[in-house]
């Protein structure tokens, strides 16, 4: 593993009112694959933190405005574990985990291998690992997978973009998120790929005892239904669909779906 990266960028909303009842968490956001913690400002952050939670984002090492470009390449998904663990170890108590796609593969590492409050895994990497989304893309659209394993936001061509959108947004994204969200595109590990691509979890310990939600998008055509049935499935839970979302179904104009979705769950940790 790598060194601890200290400059870790964190973003934040905080409850207008402090919660008098002390049973709501804090909650922390981790994005997936090319892009920073920015994916969960617009429209979870503020939300959740309405609703009384101390909700918290962090762009891993070499996203966003974080340390660690210069290490980029040689970059595992457990260094990824080790910066949601730093960031969550300064927080007043334990938040629940909630990662989106590569970010809830990063949250499962923590959960065979630490103590974890709770964890919430949305369109998730599925326990096979990277390889078969690889090949079910590949026999859909041939084209896509190779500018997602050439993608270089250097290059965002239009061209690019019009390729990769119905794989990432539906056609009802709002003009400006997806203007946004374009700006916040980045490179990605190699390395991470790699580990993602030979990621089993039955190599994985089990643990017991921690509440665990997966949610998935009807819509998406990279964490598909059945990526999301299967990481329910090892974990012991029933998986919950939205639909009429795609892949960064935070960013949706139809976001409060999966929102509300996990904060019913929530609600259950707070009995």
């Amino acid at each position: 593993m790598l060194p601890l990266e200290p400059n870790l960028e964190v973003r934040s909303c905080l409850p207008a009112r402090r919660n008098g009842n002390g049973r709501k968490p804090p909650l922390l956001f981790v994005h997936g694959g090319y892009c920073d913690a920015w994916c969960w400002v617009p429209h979870f952050l503020p939300w959740f933190a309405a609703r009384g939670y101390a909700a918290h984002a962090l762009s891993l090492r070499g996203h966003g405005a974080s340390g660690g470009r210069d290490t980029m390449f040689v970059t595992g998904l457990d260094d990824f574990a080790a910066d949601v663990e730093h960031v969550a170890a300064g927080l007043p108590v334990p938040p629940v985990l909630i990662g989106h796609s590569m970010g809830a593969a990063v949250i499962e590492r923590l959960l065979a291998t630490r103590p974890v409050r709770g964890a919430a895994l949305l369109a998730p990497v599925p326990p096979a690992g990277l390889l078969p989304m690889a090949a079910r893309l590949a026999a859909e659209q041939p084209e896509s997978l190779i500018q997602l394993s050439q993608f270089d936001p250097a290059r965002l061509t239009a061209h690019v973009l019009e390729v990769l959108r119905p794989f990432y947004f539906s056609t009802d994204v709002a003009p400006e998120i997806l203007a946004e969200a374009t700006a916040h595109f980045c490179g990605e590990s190699p390395r991470v790929l790699l580990d993602l691509s030979l990621r089993l979890h039955w190599q994985l310990p089990e643990r017991h005892g921690v509440p665990v939600f997966v949610l998935g998008a009807e819509g998406d055509r990279i964490a598909s239904e059945d990526d999301v049935r299967a990481t329910a499935r090892h974990h012991g839970v029933e998986a919950t669909l939205v639909p009429g979302l795609a892949h960064m179904l935070m960013l949706e104009r139809q976001w409060e779906k999966p929102a509300r979705a996990i904060a019913r769950w929530l609600a259950t940790l707070e009995k």
